[in-house]
């Protein structure tokens, strides 16, 4: 049986913005996106929102709440990759690493094209404000 990957994403408030990592690897590579990636077997998915969101901008979040869950079977081309996605703190220094070219922050408001559906979270977790 073939079953969807589980990804995590972040939307971090750090800075008066958002932080948004411009990718470096397909797909969408050179698109900002929310720091994010896969969960690995035996952490959380809270875990994996952590992991991600420090190896990718550098810094520590705290979990605020769940935006949601995106499940469209279309929303990343690589195959049905279901994220479930939170609204968090950023704490530290923001320093791009791992797959991110870059990490910035963005007014809300200010926003360059993204990746995925991650205008849609984007959307949804700043309504929870």
């Amino acid at each position: 049986m073939k079953t969807p990957l589980l990804a995590a994403d972040a939307l971090i408030l750090f800075g008066g913005g958002i932080v948004l990592i411009r990718r470096s690897n397909p797909p969408f590579e050179g698109f900002y996106a929310l720091p994010g990636g896969f969960v690995e077997v035996g952490e959380t998915v809270e875990e994996a929102a952590q992991r991600e969101a420090k190896e990718e901008t550098g810094l520590e979040i705290i979990l605020l709440k769940l935006v949601g869950v995106y499940s469209k079977p279309d929303r990343d081309p690589r195959g049905h990759v279901v994220s479930i996605s939170y609204l968090a703190e950023g704490r530290g220094e923001l320093v791009a690493g791992s797959d991110a070219r870059s990490a910035e922050v963005f007014d809300p408001e200010d926003l360059p094209p993204l990746a995925f559906d991650h205008a849609t979270i984007i959307r949804d977790g700043l309504a929870k404000l």
